[in-house]
């Protein structure tokens, strides 16, 4: 008992007829290898079918799990509201899950639902497998905005959940690929979308899932990805499993990747231990940079790593190189966890009698006062990358035409109202982006005028 089989599976509403109205037919290689995969989980007659949404609630730091017997929905909001889906769900599963003493280090459970209804991302699906099989409960999860590895995590306390129960379970990762395929399509085109949907592709037709891992945050945020934290709690339920991987379609007819993959459960794999390969790659990965940091560097990680493990702040050690100590600068100290932000805070102006003051006050704030992330735990630190930046003195511009992304931070100032970026951060591509992020940083509308300001920075890392 356990897991029996995975699928990876799309959601777009209009493979239903009653609201494609005739142009489902477009996308008809999707429709068949959606009625294969159905009539394959009604052969296996699954107790529970544990699936993965990413339209139902998703918090940034948090994973909802359905609560509740049941839930109902319809295709009401795509002018269908005759064609109704009904679940019961599996508490005791539910229940299991949540007092597993794993879930205490990953917040998941079933607070903060905001609505009952199911949502299309689960009912597409569901439209299909219950033509072939209805005598099943569901567990019904969303996402997060928590790193892949936390939902691969999550997937692994799934896969021991349904084993403890005794469950016979299918897992259905509901999931779009990319949304931007196509110039004509919904969201326009990006050249990461075609890319995107090819990686992925690739990695999911040979069961690859430790590849999900690598996929950049920004990559895919640029390539409109819906379902890759889907694919990956999957992954992570299917760990150590070996499986058969068949891809049955793939198409991107109306500017949105639909691919259908399906897994089959052949018996125990200890060596598809992806996650425990995943984390010896980012230890191997930090132990390298850690022997190139440079002093900044260095004064903050240990700034950071004796303000997680004792709560006491560090003295400016004696071996400090002058130049730490004798300078004064504005600095920000930046700490990412799986090449994704995980806290950076800093000052415009020096505010300390020296750099290295400004680093180690920097370094704390960043670790544990970014009110966009949970605070740094000791179980972070062999996985973190630090840099440090120093900022040079700042320069009121009339145009942002004097701005450059990838050689000047931007300052907005609106009344009393400030907001800051620094050059060159991934996915910030033009000066447009640049400054409305340090518009939303500050609290300053859009289309409000500002004053506007440039510097430069010494980036140490």
């Amino acid at each position: 008992m356990g897991i029996l089989a995975g699928v990876m599976a799309p959601h777009p509403p209009l493979i239903l007829p009653d609201i494609g109205r005739g142009q489902e037919k477009k996308i008809q290689k999707t429709i068949d290898a959606y009625n294969e995969t159905a009539r394959r989980i009604g052969s296996i007659k699954p107790d529970t079918i544990v699936l993965c949404t990413p339209h139902q609630v998703m918090y940034s730091d948090y994973f909802h799990i359905s609560p509740g017997m049941g839930a109902r929905g319809d295709f009401a909001q795509f002018r269908a509201g005759h064609v109704k889906i009904e679940v019961s769900y599996d508490r005791e599963f539910v229940e299991t899950l949540c007092s597993m003493p794993e879930v205490r280090n990953l917040p998941a459970g079933t607070e903060g639902e905001r609505s009952r209804e199911l949502d299309h991302g689960t009912m597409v699906p569901l439209y299909f497998v219950n033509q072939y099989f209805k005598d099943y409960k569901l567990v019904r999860v969303g996402l997060s905005g928590l790193p892949l590895i936390k939902h691969y995590e999550l997937g692994e306390l799934i896969g021991e959940t349904a084993q403890k129960l005794g469950r016979r379970v299918v897992f259905i990762a509901s999931g779009d690929l990319s949304h931007r395929l196509k110039a004509e399509g919904p969201y326009g085109y990006q050249k990461e979308g075609p890319e995107y949907d090819s990686r992925l592709m690739e990695v999911m037709e040979k069961g690859a899932f430790g590849e999900l891992l690598d996929f950049p945050e920004d990559f895919c945020e640029k390539a409109g990805e819906c379902g890759h934290r889907s694919f990956t709690i999957m992954a992570g339920a299917l760990d150590k499993k070996e499986v058969q991987a068949q891809m049955l379609s793939y198409e991107g007819t109306f500017g949105v990747g639909y691919g259908i993959c399906v897994y089959q459960v052949r018996g125990e794999g200890p060596e598809r231990n992806f996650k425990e390969r995943y984390e010896e790659r980012v230890r191997s990965r930090v132990l390298q940079q850690r022997k190139q940091e440079d002093a900044y560097v260095r004064l903050a990680r240990q700034t950071i790593e004796t303000f997680v493990r004792t709560g006491e702040k560090i003295k400016l050690p004696k071996e400090t190189p002058e130049e730490l100590c004798n300078r004064r600068a504005g600095v920000f100290v930046s700490i990412k966890e799986d090449g994704r932000l995980k806290g950076c805070m800093g000052t415009i102006c020096a505010v300390e009698s020296s750099i290295g003051e400004e680093i180690i006050c920097n370094a704390i704030s960043a670790a544990s006062r970014d009110y966009r992330f949970t605070p740094i735990e000791s179980g972070e630190l062999d996985k973190l990358t630090i840099s440090v930046d120093v900022l040079g003195d700042t320069e009121k511009i009339d145009t942002p035409k004097k701005l450059d992304v990838k050689r000047y931070g931007v300052i907005v100032t609106k009344g009393r109202k400030r907001g800051l970026l620094l050059p060159n951060l991934e996915g910030v591509d033009t000066v447009e982006d640049q400054i409305a992020i340090a518009k939303r940083k500050a609290g300053i509308r859009e289309d409000e005028m500002v004053q506007l300001e440039r510097f430069e920075v010494v980036r140490h890392f």
